[in-house]
C-alpha cells in the first residue's frame, strides 16, 4: 500500500512542477516580474532566478514523471517548497500586494488580491508529497524500481567457501 502513496505522491508532484514550469518558460518576462515582486533578491540573482526556475521545475517533474532519482529529486523539491513557502511568508509579514506566479503570471495586485495563506496551504500539501518521496522513494512505473529489480535478478548470489 505505501509503495501506491508513494506512486501517487511521485505522480503528484511531477505533475506540479511541470505545470509550473511550462507556465514560467512560455512567459519568461513575467516570469521575472513575478520573481521581482518578492523584492527579496538583488536585481542580478532576480533575473538569474526567473531565468532558472521553469528549467529547474521542469527537470524537477521530467525527473519525478519517469522515476529517475526519486529521492534526490524529492529532496530538492523540499528545499525549493520551503524556498517559495518562505518567499510568500516574508512578503506577507513585510505587507507586499502580489500573486506568489507559481502557475504562471504573478507580480502586483492591489491589497484585496492577496490570497498568501491558500498559497502557503498549497505548498505545505505539496511539501508532505516532497516529504513522503524522501521517506519512502520506492514507486510503481518508475525508472529506479526498474533498475532495482534488473539488479536484483542479475546478481549473483555469494558462494560458500570463495
Amino acid at each position: 500500500m505505501t509503495v501506491i502513496i508513494s506512486t501517487l505522491c511521485r505522480l503528484g508532484l511531477a505533475g506540479l512542477w511541470i505545470a509550473s514550469g511550462v507556465a514560467k518558460a512560455m512567459d519568461p518576462g513575467q516570469t521575472y516580474i513575478a520573481v521581482a515582486a518578492f523584492d527579496a533578491l538583488p536585481d542580478q540573482l532576480t533575473s538569474t532566478v526567473a531565468a532558472v526556475l521553469p528549467y529547474l521545475e521542469l527537470g524537477l517533474g521530467l525527473l519525478l514523471l519517469l522515476g529517475v532519482g526519486t529521492r534526490a529529486a524529492a529532496a530538492l523539491s523540499v528545499g525549493v517548497l520551503v524556498a517559495f513557502i518562505a518567499g510568500i511568508v516574508q512578503a506577507w509579514a513585510r505587507g507586499l500586494s502580489i500573486d506568489c506566479g507559481c502557475f504562471g503570471g504573478g507580480g502586483q495586485v492591489s491589497a484585496g488580491r492577496t490570497e498568501y495563506p491558500m498559497e502557503i496551504a498549497r505548498d505545505l500539501g505539496f511539501l508532505a508529497l516532497a516529504l513522503v518521496l524522501v521517506r519512502r522513494p520506492a514507486t510503481r512505473l518508475s525508472a529506479d524500481g526498474l533498475l532495482a529489480r534488473h539488479s536484483a535478478r542479475t546478481a549473483s548470489p555469494v558462494t560458500e567457501g570463495k
